[in-house]
């Protein structure tokens, strides 16, 4: 079993898809609660932009209120719209953009915050498999969860458009 040190370090792509697709998928319940989250980099052009921006993670209080982009630390935790997020844009160049943190980024994230959930839970198949899935709200994007242990996940992130999946880590707070 790959451990999440040795994912955080990256794979090949295939390497990333061959493992997802060999973890057992989970339900909806599974997913309840807050999560840390951490990038699996393989060669995404989105690889190290989350790290970057300060992400946290994720947070599941039920199927229907699900904040999928929290950041900051714990005790001072904020959800984001992904709706403001550029996603389409990172997706695309991503790979060209500088990996630093330009002035006042932490202050534009907090202006993007939002109280309300922007994502729900639901079971949806998945490269064959039915699993625990979040669906976002307001962007073409559905975010697939396989279990790698009892308090680990990996995620797989299925956008509209991109030609690579993003893979990330969550791990139960």
């Amino acid at each position: 079993m790959t451990n999440s040190a040795d994912l955080r370090a990256g794979l090949s792509p295939i390497a990333a898809q061959e493992l997802f697709d060999s973890l057992p998928p989970l339900t909806v319940d599974d997913m309840l609660g807050r999560w840390h989250g951490s990038e699996v980099p393989t060669g995404h052009p989105m690889d190290g932009m989350l790290a970057l921006s300060g992400w946290y993670g994720k947070e599941f209080i039920d199927a229907e209120t699900v904040h999928p982009l929290l950041f900051g630390t714990p005790g001072h935790l904020y959800a984001v719209n992904p709706k403001l997020v550029p996603m389409n844009t990172l997706n695309r160049v991503g790979s060209a953009l500088p990996r630093l943190m330009p002035p006042g980024g932490t202050a534009a994230l907090r202006a993007l915050r939002t109280a309300k959930p922007r994502a729900r839970l639901r079971m949806v198949e998945y490269r064959g498999t039915v699993g625990a899935a979040m669906v976002y709200d307001d962007i073409a994007v559905i975010d697939h969860f396989r279990r790698l242990d009892e308090n680990t996940v990996l995620g797989a992130m299925d956008q509209r458009g991109s030609e690579q999946t993003f893979f990330f880590l969550l791990e139960r707070d």
